[in-house]
């Protein structure tokens, strides 16, 4: 079978790795620019595979591989569509998680192929939740190969249980207004949801300067 990969990230460095050494699959290219979409058009692939790709793609092009496109998302869609899914199940307390789903020309609402949930404990980070949710999804589309090979039976979203997030989200929560009033429950939220060492996300800014914040928690066994 021939495949497309489109986009990069680290759970999709893991698979992209991982299909290269089948026997049953040959990935012929590896896409990760808007412009390089009309390769899969030349190409034919039976499946194109995506994961991390940050362009929207045409209907003209989902509708080439005769096994469609097939995304990985680190959220447990519907929830936390979009940009940063890391982030929003600390502050939002929606369920983390990992989903296989068929691409359309919506930003992650395909039919869903599998979604497993992923726990998010106090002492979790996006740091630290981001790293799982890429193991995780690697594992995910691992234990799924054999279904994708076939056409995978998938199942519509919920719209009532989804939500979704952009990157101007993100934006809007970094900075710190040093006299907002808080509940400190969501407040430590917020500051866990930020802290992704050694990127500078949360700050607080005083006589014209920034100061970058960041949040660690460890629970009693750490010290155990």
């Amino acid at each position: 079978m021939d495949a497309v990969f489109l986009g990069m990230n680290e759970a999709g460095q893991k698979v992209y790795n991982w299909l290269n050494q089948r026997d049953d699959v040959d990935v012929l290219a590896l896409l990760t620019e808007k412009e390089q979409l009309s390769l899969i058009k030349q190409l034919e692939p039976s499946i194109v595979i995506s994961s991390g790709f940050e362009h929207k793609v045409p209907k003209k092009i989902i509708e080439i591989p005769e096994k469609g496109i097939i995304n990985l998302h680190p959220s447990f869609l519907p929830y936390n569509r979009g940009a940063h899914p890391y982030i929003w199940p600390i502050i939002d307390n929606t369920p983390a998680g990992v989903s296989i789903h068929y691409m359309n020309e919506e930003i992650d609402q395909g039919k869903i192929i599998d979604r497993k949930e992923v726990p998010v404990f106090p002492e979790d980070t996006a740091k630290t939740l981001h790293e799982k949710l890429m193991r995780e999804q690697f594992e995910h589309f691992k234990n799924n190969w054999d279904k994708l090979k076939e056409d995978a039976e998938a199942e519509q979203q919920n719209e009532k249980e989804a939500t979704k997030h952009t990157k101007e989200d993100l934006d809007n929560l970094r900075n710190i207004e040093l006299d907002e009033e808080v509940r400190v429950g969501e407040f430590l939220d917020r500051l866990r949801a930020l802290s992704y060492p050694p990127r500078t996300n949360a700050y607080i800014e005083k006589n014209g300067v920034k100061y970058f914040v960041e949040l660690n928690i460890a629970s009693e066994s750490t010290f155990q």
